[in-house]
């Protein structure tokens, strides 16, 4: 299989000055996985690599689509796969862990789209009892669902019904791909929290805010952090004191969940960071034996 190297962590963990210093070390190229820095006009927000860092090394699904068109799991699957079949060295590099493993691993999107009136048809049902409907459905998929995960057992029923496929046949997405390494920098909590709170700071000392106004001048609302607590703002719902605290917050939190999704969703190598010298150095000699592994 293709060797893949992938750069990953919470925001601030400097995930992207390794890349950098990872792609010029092994003559390799960076492929975002992040689901906002794929667009156009959202720079500072997204904290995308500067035009400076874009220089060094090529990158990719950085500043590609406009705020307006679609870039999803699906999409951008097709697009970093496309990148990784033509490159030597492909680098992934970004915090949003589900584009991650679905671009390294085997997702498959046909299965039918979910129905949001579906779960009606079974409101009346007990967990137990919907999970008994699944048991005699389809054995496969609820062997491997708890009877109390709702939603995940809804969800098999729906596609066993309208497809009658089976979910856990159909979703190979453990299945690699790729001989991927995944390196993820860990950064202790109250360190990483500061490195958030002064990132926030410069991005408002940056303009962030007349960014963000930009877009909503121009009738684009963005779903993610950094920009979606603008808008009780603008709406004179609170001050600007107040947005810059819940970007902070709401960061903190992502950092968190960032850390829980590659820690039990992926088969990522973890890095202690201590300083940047040492971090560099041992992930570098760690590449290089598994480079040269066949």
């Amino acid at each position: 299989m293709k060797k893949v190297l992938a750069v990953v962590g919470p925001t601030a963990s400097g995930k992207t000055k390794i890349a950098i210093d990872l792609a010029l070390k092994f003559n390799g190229i960076i492929i975002s996985c992040d689901s906002v820095a794929v667009y156009k006009k959202l720079d500072i927000g997204s904290a995308k690599p500067t035009k400076e860092e874009q220089a060094l090394v090529k990158h990719y699904l950085v500043d590609t689509l406009e705020p307006t068109e679609k870039f999803d799991v699906a999409t951008a699957q097709k697009m970093a796969r496309a990148i990784i079949d033509k490159e030597d060295l492909p680098i992934l590099c970004g915090g949003t862990g589900l584009y991650l493993s679905a671009i390294l691993n085997n997702y498959e999107f046909n299965s039918p789209k979910r129905d949001e009136s579906f779960a009606s048809n079974y409101s009346a049902f007990s967990n137990q009892e919907l999970y008994e409907i699944l048991v005699k459905k389809d054995p496969l998929s609820a062997s491997k669902l708890h009877p109390n995960n709702r939603k995940r057992v809804l969800r098999a029923l729906e596609v066993i019904e309208t497809s009658h496929d089976s979910l856990a046949l159909a979703n190979k997405k453990n299945e690699p791909l790729y001989d991927a390494y995944i390196i993820y920098i860990d950064i202790e909590r109250s360190l990483l929290y500061q490195r958030i709170d002064e990132r926030v700071d410069n991005m408002f000392s940056q303009g962030l805010e007349q960014e963000v106004f930009n877009l909503y001048q121009a009738g684009i609302t963005v779903d993610a952090i950094g920009y979606k607590e603008f808008i009780p703002y603008f709406n004179q719902a609170c001050t600007l004191e107040d947005v810059k605290n819940q970007i902070k917050l709401n960061t903190h939190h992502l950092a968190k969940r960032q850390r829980t999704w590659f820690k039990n969703q992926t088969k990522a190598h973890f890095y202690a960071y201590k300083d940047y010298a040492s971090l560099l150095q041992e992930v570098e000699n760690d590449v290089c034996l598994f480079l040269e592994a066949k």
